[in-house]
């Protein structure tokens, strides 16, 4: 796996536990003293602070074990020799992890195409960008490792298109408004993010009313950044946490399909061609449900 810094002071440990879910602060630091954490091709120590540009490759067990090519049924927005933008559906993880090594959006893409990206290891063939498994939507996926970089290179820069759906707990009065907050691993539970000034990284979403209802407000959200789970850490930050989001808020869950979050535009300048792509998608039946659920309260 190759990573490359894009905004960060921290120690090296730090930096990867923030970054890779797969694997614990302790694995770091056992792999970074087997000299298999390399930063700008040479060996180092787990308190060296990283800087913008670094170039750091991870050798491990994910190296070794390969995903496995499922049959699924995916909804393919696009295609071509570069690029696949997919709608992802509900329930549905982004890529494997130790431990979890089916039924992702991988393992389907893996029987959908022969052809995908290697630069992020054969955990995450063709992976550009995420989104949580319950969270429904567009992603782009690419198919060669030029592809990749040219389409992870815009989303690092902030040139990309996401505009997310998201119905949230309460009534919003202002028509619009930006949450600028910086996002880090909550220190109490290292399994959720939070706002915080340790070890952040900057995070800003804007967002607009589409309509209020008696209880919830259906809003429209775009992201000038990407940290993980932005809106749902925002959303709850500002006090309307998504609706039927298990992690964050801790309001009243009304089903177990999942927090009402969807990728709903995608937007990018085509690796080949040049030309801006943007794709959209309509919201997914489960969400619909839920919304439908307010609309006649």
């Amino acid at each position: 796996m190759k990573l490359v810094v894009t905004d960060s002071n921290d120690r090296l440990d730090v930096y990867l536990s923030n970054n890779i879910e797969d694997l614990s602060r302790s694995k770091i630091n056992k792999l970074i003293k087997n000299n298999d954490i390399l930063v700008n091709g040479n060996n180092t120590k787990a308190g060296y602070i990283v800087k913008e540009n670094d170039v750091i490759e991870i050798t491990y067990e994910e190296e070794v074990m390969n995903a496995i090519p499922e049959e699924m049924d995916l909804d393919i927005v696009y295609e071509d020799d570069d690029v696949i933008v997919v709608n992802k559906a509900n329930g549905i993880v982004v890529h494997p992890a130790v431990g979890n090594n089916h039924g992702t959006l991988v393992n389907g893409l893996l029987y959908h195409s022969n052809n995908l990206s290697s630069i992020n290891g054969c955990f995450r063939p063709g992976i550009v960008h995420r989104i949580d498994a319950y969270t429904t939507g567009l992603l782009m996926v690419a198919k060669n490792n030029l592809a990749h970089e040219f389409l992870a290179k815009q989303l690092e820069e902030k040139t990309t298109t996401r505009i997310y759906i998201a119905l949230v707990w309460g009534v919003i009065n202002n028509d619009t408004g930006t949450i600028d907050a910086p996002i880090g691993r909550d220190e109490k539970d290292r399994k959720k993010m939070a706002v915080t000034d340790v070890n952040a990284k900057t995070a800003v979403t804007h967002f607009k009313v589409l309509e209020r209802y008696k209880e919830a407000t259906l809003i429209e959200l775009k992201l000038e950044t990407g940290r993980t789970h932005q809106i749902r850490v925002h959303m709850n930050y500002i006090g309307h946490p998504v609706v039927n989001d298990p992690v964050y808020g801790r309001r009243k869950i009304i089903d177990e399909s999942g927090q009402c979050l969807h990728a709903k535009t995608l937007g990018f300048v085509h690796p080949t061609s040049k030309k801006y792509l943007e794709f959209s998608s309509g919201l997914p039946k489960c969400f619909e449900n839920i919304l439908n659920k307010f609309k006649n309260a």
